[in-house]
């Protein structure tokens, strides 16, 4: 296959809530996808020029059980699976489309639906997933090495296939990725169990001790050309506590010591640079936690620098590559 030129990029985004909170100790992620609307995310995509299409919230209320046996440390299990099933599948549908799909959440169990919707999507067009875990947490737990219980500190852990969870998509196709293709970035909180369970599968994990030490351009540029050369597409996955807390205070899970604002933004503005992102969540904010919607601004900023937005006019590279087909 040929790669395209930056100029091919999607200029269509889908939109899709799903206000899900039952994956955290903390309630109040439900209000996220309200939140990102108002602090004007539409608005901002659409000065961006791009068309912007708003699926709304999904809702799970007519999704039926399954009769699988849940796991024993899995809290909410059979809620998590109806939310995962049913974003599978619409996240699957918007990217026949052609629309770059964001996912606004919610806590980080959307992840189980939305990654695996966009994996399925580019194995059926013979293309390799990628995804960017920006998170101050691992969430590599499975029932059997969690402490909590919690779903959403499992979700990457599911959408490389660890088994514990295996019944959670019920019929439905589970597009699993290969760990060598998960990158988590911003750690600084991981379970005993969690981190030899990572060590086993040689999950690549960028700390906040590598980023002093050498700076997110260096180590986001490595995530990026392992991307490149495969001709792969990338999921970015954005949980708002891989913010340090004086940045984003509207969390439920916040840890000391995270990016700063203008790491950030880097990371995205990189990213925006390469051409190689598909998809996109946004998740884990909390309005009711927040301070006057501040993290909320803050997170449509950041996603305002990944889609384009700059201070001063700069030519993206020319090898960059779109993922389009």
């Amino acid at each position: 296959m040929t790669d395209r030129t930056v100029t091919d990029r999607p200029r269509r985004i889908a939109l899709l809530g799903a206000p899900i909170d039952m994956g955290a100790s903390q309630r109040g992620t439900l209000m996220g996808p309200a939140a990102l609307r108002t602090a004007g995310l539409a608005t901002l995509l659409e000065s961006l020029d791009f068309e912007v299409v708003d699926y709304g919230d999904l809702s799970v209320s007519e999704v039926r059980d399954l009769s699988d046996r849940p796991p024993e440390k899995a809290n909410h299990y059979r809620e998590i699976q109806r939310w995962t099933r049913l974003l599978s599948r619409k996240g699957h549908e918007i990217a026949k489309t052609g629309a770059l799909p964001i996912f606004l959440g919610g806590d980080h169990t959307l992840s189980m639906g939305s990654v695996n919707a966009m994996a399925r999507h580019w194995q059926e067009r013979g293309r390799e997933l990628f995804v960017l875990w920006l998170d101050a947490h691992a969430d590599y737990n499975t029932p059997e090495t969690t402490i909590t219980a919690n779903m959403h500190g499992m979700s990457a852990a599911f959408l490389c296939g660890e088994p514990g969870l295996d019944g959670l998509l019920g019929d439905d196709p589970r597009a699993s990725i290969d760990p060598d293709r998960l990158d988590l970035f911003g750690a600084r909180s991981i379970d005993k169990l969690e981190k030899e369970l990572m060590r086993t599968r040689r999950i690549r994990v960028v700390d906040m001790r590598q980023i002093d030490e050498f700076g997110v351009a260096v180590l986001i540029r490595r995530v990026i050309e392992r991307v490149k050369a495969s001709n792969g597409v990338l999921h970015v996955s954005f949980d708002v506590d891989f913010l340090d807390p004086c940045v984003a205070p509207g969390v439920g899970t916040t840890v000391p010591g995270g990016a700063t604002y203008r790491e950030a933004h880097l990371i995205m503005e990189l990213l925006h640079d390469s051409g190689v992102v598909g998809s996109v969540d946004i998740v884990e904010l909390n309005p009711f936690l927040d301070e006057r919607g501040r993290t909320a601004r803050t997170a449509v900023e950041l996603i305002g620098s990944l889609f384009g937005q700059q201070i001063a006019d700069r030519p993206t590279p020319s090898n960059a590559i779109a993922p389009g087909e």
